[in-house]
């Protein structure tokens, strides 16, 4: 079992540790597998698609696609968010899709389908997260 690293932290266990350190490092990693060749999410010692355990992390370009989304207007969470927030699906260009949050867009401008890119948040301690942002 992982360690949460804090309250409003991800579980971090021996699978996902290299995947944070990535983000850490203002990187975005996906799981490429050396005998199908597909991609996955979530970071994991085999590909989900042919079970091959020839897994390793490469980077990915930060581009992707809305898939769907929601608008989170009230949160009974143990933590101070800005609310509303945008919690949504992606789909990153390199073909996974990932749950993030969408920031520096107006609710009104969201279309599924519309382009995203990579952005981080760093929060008040230091700890980063990916967030996505309208590509234009």
């Amino acid at each position: 079992m992982g360690t949460p690293v804090g309250p409003n932290r991800p579980t971090i266990d021996p699978d996902s540790e290299a995947w944070w350190t990535a983000i850490q490092n203002r990187t975005l990693m996906v799981n490429r597998c050396g005998s199908c060749g597909r991609n996955s999410l979530y970071v994991r010692p085999f590909c989900p698609h042919c079970w091959s355990e020839d897994v390793s992390l490469a980077s990915a370009s930060g581009r992707s696609r809305l898939y769907t989304w929601s608008v989170i207007r009230q949160n009974a969470a143990p933590f101070d968010a800005d609310l509303p927030y945008i919690v949504a699906m992606v789909d990153l260009e390199e073909g996974p899709r990932l749950m993030t949050v969408v920031a520096d867009c107006a609710v009104e401008q969201l279309c599924a389908g519309m382009e995203l890119v990579l952005g981080f948040r760093e929060d008040a301690d230091g700890f980063v997260v990916p967030v996505f942002r309208p590509a234009t």
